[in-house]
């Protein structure tokens, strides 16, 4: 696309779509928390677009992730009240940045584009580091997991979580979801060296519906809990049965899907430092 058409279409945008990268150790979650002075990514990226803009602007993320979560490819939509190019937004804004967070792409969107209501699938990834001794470079990128586990069987385990079904025993306290009824379309658990992903992608999520998951998977993957263990935990509904929340650090946004008209710009499944021993 020549830089010319680019640019009108920048100018003609009434929404504007971001794909956004962050490490989430730094902040108290993405949701902004007004007037409660606690670093948010949503914050934080809203003050730099606003620098851009010079007038206050507020985003629309596909999902809000929790304090310590991570995003390699977090959707997010605003409404410009000015015309800037997309190297504004884009490089502008990043200078604006901490390191902790980076804009990757910018593109024009249709009006009836909603970052979150036009998603139809989310991917999250979570990422363990199974080894005995800890990494000195990954304790806010990993979840670091000593003791021997058996990824064949977790991903055996995760199996019985595939398709429609009430997932009220992997729903964390406090969320607010009118329904715990979700459909997981997939869900794998493989081994790459050291680290274990389990890789798992549904039309949306509960709060804290993957970690419980990671950690039921990890109790049977122990050897703590016998194999079955979490079709029969997914079967009761009944939250107290589950193991506890696996640690947020391991946690990574990594796609959001939505249909075909809206045409994004697709990028490589993070996290970054994974992708060498991971295809994506």
């Amino acid at each position: 696309m020549s830089e010319s058409l680019l640019a009108a279409q920048f100018a003609a945008a009434e929404r504007i779509a971001l794909a956004v990268e962050y490490d989430g150790s730094g902040f108290f979650g993405w949701q902004a928390q007004r007037n409660m002075q606690l670093p948010t990514v949503q914050e934080t990226l809203e003050t730099a677009l606003s620098k851009i803009a010079a007038a206050p602007i507020q985003v629309v993320c596909a999902g809000r992730t929790d304090t310590g979560v991570h995003g390699s490819h977090q959707i997010v939509h605003f409404e410009p009240t000015v015309v800037r190019e997309e190297k504004a937004w884009v490089l502008g804004g990043n200078t604006l940045l901490p390191a902790s967070i980076t804009i990757k792409w910018a593109t024009p969107v249709p009006a009836d584009f909603h970052a979150r209501f036009s998603a139809i699938a989310r991917r999250y990834r979570y990422v363990i580091y199974n080894s005995p001794r800890r990494s000195a470079h990954l304790p806010r990128l990993s979840s670091h997991i000593p003791y021997a586990l058996d990824a064949n069987l977790m991903h055996s385990e995760a199996q019985s979580l595939l398709g429609e079904g009430d997932f009220t025993s992997f729903r964390g306290a406090g969320c607010q979801a009118k329904s715990a009824t979700r459909t997981v379309h997939f869900i794998e658990v493989k081994r790459f060296g050291d680290f274990i992903v389990v890789d798992i992608q549904a039309n949306a999520f509960l709060l804290h519906m993957v970690r419980n998951i990671v950690g039921t998977l990890l109790a049977v993957g122990r050897g703590r809990q016998p194999p079955g263990w979490t079709a029969q935990v997914f079967a009761a509904c009944d939250r107290k049965l589950a193991a506890a929340t696996a640690h947020p650090q391991g946690l990574y946004l990594v796609d959001v899907l939505y249909p075909e008209q809206f045409v994004l710009p697709r990028s490589l499944l993070g996290p970054a430092f994974i992708n060498l021993a991971m295809p994506n």
